[in-house]
């Protein structure tokens, strides 16, 4: 009985033993098979090296390096080009058997490996050149766990199999990071030392391998204790490994200098300027040359490794900035911008946004910033009536005080000038070259406020300025009554933008930064191209070219520009805000298109008294002051070799004779149809005198003196009524008492006139250029609609 049961535990446990048995067999074998079987299987490989983040590089028209765009530096380079020495020094430091190894040095690895496990503290390094590269290009993210080093191993056995020594030597001194922002040898090089690797020592690349360990521990800059400790540490595995000798080990320790501070190799050392600014600008947020959204343009600018050649001409911007160094320093902090576009193609080739950019101190750019413009509007004025069909010898009404329709503002339906010079009634070319702003204002409704809105968009269109542009962007132009008196905004590119379509006879072109980029390849990825929109007609232009000649000739630019004038084709504008917070002057050569500004950068300093002004002459500035100074300082002397220094074309004849323009609703039109009788004056001794100078409704009575312009010509229609024709004053003499003798004087019929429709408003939806602007012969008499004709 107990045999019996011996034999049946026995029969038991080798049922239970070959049920675990087949069990595991059934388990382990398809895992076996696979393994067995693995060297006919393709292996896992890895994706290629992502695209190195490179340096982009700005240069101007000569090709000189303006600034440099990056988010990490990065300047990668081959390995053909890293000496010998270098490789060396980075090898003794890092990886000693990296020419005999496999991806992996197994010795370290496995201690590494096994204190990895048994502490939850930092993990061991040990790791080779390979290794590390596959760390900063496939393991970012990756739990830092006891899995992490065998993955890594893993990941560089399969890297040493796809790619080259060679190349994976390439990619680690190109990537790996040295603290300060600095990624790759080329970036340390330069950041610790000042140079290109080529020129870098063996002693200099070791003390940068040593860095490789620990790059914020070991930053000399910020660290340079523990820099120095770290450095004799890699001196004496040097010497260990007999690449230098003991006594060389002890000149370098008494010796070597630790870098102390950032550095730029002197070639390529740039400050960020107004200009390099505007175009990191225009680059990421206003045009989309670089990509379709931010993220693309912010990529490409700053790894790309773009070669950016701009506009910049740094024999102009010198003299730009030379110019404005007219305008006196100061304590008030008044300050000049001047921007200067090429009239023929739109280039802005100088741009001085104040006294000098500072990071963080004074990045304001005024010739960027919109300002009240004041006068120089007037040109946008005078091109548009001049497009219309205005000639510049037809009559306007410039006389001040002068109230005008507000229709852009309903809480203030008029505007009234008062503070303004009286021009009379007289051409539009007298008004321009005096700058006549009750003359402009009835202009600017002449022409339609709204297409006055649509002109300065067209004529000035830019990236910064253009029609439809957000309000939280920029406030937009508005069809205000004190349009022609400069309350809109303006920068010096809008104004040399503007300018730019008369003196490109028409054509404007939108100004811009960029000629051509190139990749990281060398490859043309961008050229510039703008076939010019006609926003005036050559006539128009040409036209408005010669009105505002006279501004520099004889009007109120002539004090600072006459001799210029005298001596070069050109023309402008004057401009000066209320209380003198602002001026401009903008003017154009046929090369060149440039504003001119004077102001606060806070807006609102009034610029009278000044003392350092007023020590020089100008207690007040306006726009023929200093900005005018400035502009024929800046245009003296720029273009006499590379420009022609031509003149425009004459604009050619009139094809009519000069008209009366006015305004309708404002301004009324009359014409005599018949007389009355006159009153019997009174005896001559008693007579009240003739009131001097009496001008009335646009015509002037027989009372007064002559007129300082022409008379209109005596109207042909309606006739007077035959039964009373207009008698000659007949004078006669009565017989009094012999004492004393009387003299009475007859005066000719009074005219009756009767109002002309002429309509009563511009229409607000008029926008078309060639619309003609309302207008009368000279022989018409047109009033003001609230006081009527009176002889």
């Amino acid at each position: 009985m107990w045999k019996l049961s011996w034999v049946a535990r026995m029969v038991l446990v080798i049922g239970a033993g070959a049920l675990l048995l087949t069990a595991t067999v059934v388990a382990v074998a398809p895992r076996v098979w696979r393994i067995a079987n693995a060297h006919e299987e393709i292996p896992v490989e890895l994706p290629d090296f992502a695209d190195l983040a490179q340096r982009t590089y700005v240069y101007d028209v000569a090709g000189r390096e303006i600034a440099s765009f990056e988010v990490e530096n990065s300047q990668p380079i081959s390995l053909a080009d890293v000496p010998d020495e270098v490789v060396d020094a980075f090898l003794a430091v890092e990886d000693n058997e990296f020419w005999v190894h496999h991806g992996v040095n197994v010795r370290s690895l496995f201690r590494a490996t096994l204190s990895n496990f048994a502490t939850e503290g930092p993990i061991q390094g040990a790791s080779t050149i390979t290794m590390q590269v596959v760390k900063n290009d496939y393991m970012a993210g990756f739990d830092r766990d006891g899995r992490y080093k065998a993955l890594q191993a893993t990941y560089a056995v399969r890297l040493e199999k796809q790619k080259s020594k060679e190349e994976i030597l390439e990619r680690y001194l190109n990537t790996v990071f040295f603290g300060q922002n600095s990624y790759g040898i080329g970036a340390a090089a330069e950041t610790y030392f000042g140079k290109p690797v080529q020129e870098l020592t063996f002693i200099e690349a070791a003390f940068l391998a040593g860095l490789v360990q620990a790059p914020s521990s070991y930053d000399p800059i910020n660290n340079p204790e523990q820099s120095r400790t770290r450095f004799l540490q890699v001196l004496e595995r040097l010497e260990d490994d007999e690449l230098i000798t003991e006594d060389e080990r002890m000149e370098v320790e008494e010796t070597f200098v630790l870098p102390e501070r950032v550095r730029r190799r002197p070639e390529a050392a740039t400050e960020r300027t107004y200009f390099t600014e505007a175009l990191r600008d225009y680059l990421l947020n206003r045009s989309d040359i670089l990509g379709d959204t931010y993220e693309e343009r912010y990529t490409q600018l700053h790894r790309g490794g773009l070669l950016i050649h701009t506009t910049l001409d740094p024999s102009l911007q010198a003299q730009a900035e030379r110019a404005v160094l007219e305008l006196p320093a100061n304590e008030a902090g008044i300050e000049a911008a001047l921007t200067s576009v090429e009239t023929d193609s739109g280039a802005i080739r100088a741009m001085v946004g104040g006294t000098g950019f500072v990071p963080g101190q004074n990045e304001v750019n005024l010739a960027l910033a919109p300002s009240q413009t004041g006068s120089s509007i007037k040109l946008f004025i005078l091109a548009a009536a001049l497009q219309a069909g205005a000639q510049p010898a037809d009559v306007v009404d410039g006389r001040k005080p002068c109230t005008l329709p507000n229709p852009g503002d309903p809480n203030e339906p008029t505007f009234t000038i008062t503070d303004a010079v009286d021009g009379g009634v007289d051409t539009v070319r007298s008004h321009t070259v005096r700058s006549i702003n009750c003359a402009y204002g009835r202009m600017s409704q002449m022409v339609g406020l709204n297409r006055m809105v649509d002109t300065v968009y067209r004529m000035s269109e830019n990236p910064y300025l253009y029609e439809g542009q957000p309000a939280v962007e920029r406030e937009p132009i508005q069809p205000f009554g004190s349009f022609a008196t400069g309350a809109n905004e303006m920068s010096t590119l809008d104004m040399a933008s503007g300018i730019q379509s008369i003196a490109n006879e028409g054509v404007h072109l939108e100004p811009y930064f960029v000629e051509y980029i190139d990749d990281a390849a060398g490859e043309r990825v961008y050229t510039h191209f703008d076939p010019g929109t006609e926003v005036l007609s050559r006539t128009a232009a040409l036209r408005a070219v010669d009105v505002m000649k006279g501004v520099l000739t004889s009007g109120t630019a002539r004090g600072e520009l006459a001799d210029f004038a005298s001596r070069r084709p050109a023309f402008g504008k004057t401009g000066t805000q209320d209380s003198n917070f602002t001026a401009f002057f903008v003017g154009a050569t046929r090369e060149l298109s440039t504003a001119v500004l004077v102001r606060d950068p806070d807006r609102y300093t009034s610029m009278r008294n000044i003392p350092e002004f007023s020590a020089v002459g100008v207690p007040r500035v306006q726009g023929g002051t200093f900005p005018a100074r400035i502009w024929g300082a800046y245009m003296e002397n720029v273009g006499l070799e590379q420009f022609d220094l031509a003149d425009w074309d004459e604009p050619g004849r009139t094809l009519r004779g000069p008209a009366r323009l006015y305004l309708p609703g404002n301004e009324c039109v009359y014409e005599i149809i018949g007389y009355e009788p006159a009153p019997t004056p009174p005896p001559a001794e008693t007579a009240p005198p003739a009131e001097e100078g009496a001008t009335v409704q646009g015509f002037r009575s027989p009372l007064a003196p002559p007129a300082t312009e022409p008379p209109a010509p005596p109207p042909t229609e309606p006739a007077p009524p035959p039964a009373t024709p207009a008698p000659t004053p007949v004078t006669t003499t009565t017989a009094p008492p012999p004492a004393e003798t009387t003299t009475t004087t007859t005066l000719p019929p009074r005219p009756i006139y009767g109002q002309v429709e002429s309509g009563t408003t511009i229409p607000p939806d008029v926008l078309d250029p060639n619309a003609p602007l309302p207008s009368v012969p000279l022989d018409r008499v047109v009033s003001p609609c609230n006081v009527g004709p009176r002889p």
